[in-house]
């Protein structure tokens, strides 16, 4: 079952990568976002996914120490990473329908890419706190993580020494940058469906549709993040089931999400599908 949830994940965010590099008319920041996303997306269950089924079929379940740091830091660099991501996305959408006479001078080719850096830099820094704080700890036993992959607050519970100062640094540091995205992700909405009002029917009907599926990815992800780091950790077998939702299902359901709900993507998977098959037809 995992291993069909990895090969759909897998398999629709290249898919996604593929039509937006590959189609001129999906070249515009919001495209240009959704293909990083994708990326991430990939990325993101990768650090968790193969290993979680790998173990599924070893009996005796083990990771190196280096292993499971580096796992640990894997996690909250593409999970933050991805946070950013998706509130750039939603600045994009605040800008192309609130202000579309400056759009182009605001969402230009340089502006997006200095972006996407910032939002992998963000990422990199949160998760080398996350990683620093952690790692440093003394484990002198027991061994067993309490869960499918080496997260912070499993690890905690390891460290043979008070860690109540750590636990409050990483719930805030966390906690700011969730709920910081999420108030973030929530006015520009709110301006949006304000600013809709003055708006045809036609150009409510296409911004809702390319709005909503953004909307339904940032409740999928952020909902299970945020009932999981801004809180003090006290059930760890209900802290594996809801990061198994936002490591493993989320990502998988983004590319879904984003062509089902969306006629220019679908439009041009038809147009790049239809162009290869009449090519590979041509050689035969």
């Amino acid at each position: 079952m995992f291993l069909c949830f990895y090969t759909v994940n897998v398999a629709g965010n290249l898919l996604i990568i593929v039509t937006v590099m590959s189609s001129r008319h999906l070249n515009t920041p919001m495209y240009f976002f959704l293909r990083y996303l994708s990326f991430v997306d990939i990325c993101y269950s990768s650090v968790t996914a193969p290993k979680m089924m790998a173990d599924f079929l070893a009996e005796n379940k083990t990771i190196s120490f280096a292993g499971c740091v580096a796992q640990l830091f894997g996690v909250h660099f593409f999970g933050c990473t991805e946070i950013f991501i998706l509130t750039t996305m939603a600045y994009d959408r605040y800008t192309a329908i609130c202000r579309p006479l400056h759009y182009t001078a605001l969402m230009n080719r340089r502006a997006c890419g200095h972006m996407v850096a910032v939002s992998w830099l963000g990422g990199c820094m949160h998760s080398t706190v996350q990683t620093l704080l952690t790692a440093q700890l003394p484990f002198c036993g027991p061994s067993e993580v309490d869960h499918y992959f080496c997260d912070v607050h499993p690890l905690l519970r390891l460290a043979c020494t008070d860690t109540y100062t750590i636990r409050v640094i990483v719930i805030a540091n966390s906690g700011m940058i969730s709920l910081s995205s999420f108030f973030i992700l929530v006015a520009s909405y709110v301006v949006i469906l304000v600013s809709l009002r003055s708006h045809t029917s036609e150009g409510r009907r296409k911004a809702l549709s390319t709005c909503g599926s953004h909307i339904t990815v940032v409740v999928l992800f952020f909902g299970p993040c945020t009932f999981t780091y801004i809180r003090p950790s006290s059930n760890l077998s209900e802290d594996k089931f809801v990061a198994l939702f936002y490591t493993i299902i989320a990502p998988m359901l983004n590319p879904l999400i984003y062509t089902l709900r969306n006629q220019e993507v679908k439009s041009a998977m038809r147009k790049l599908w239809g162009r290869r098959v009449g090519s590979k037809k041509g050689k035969a």
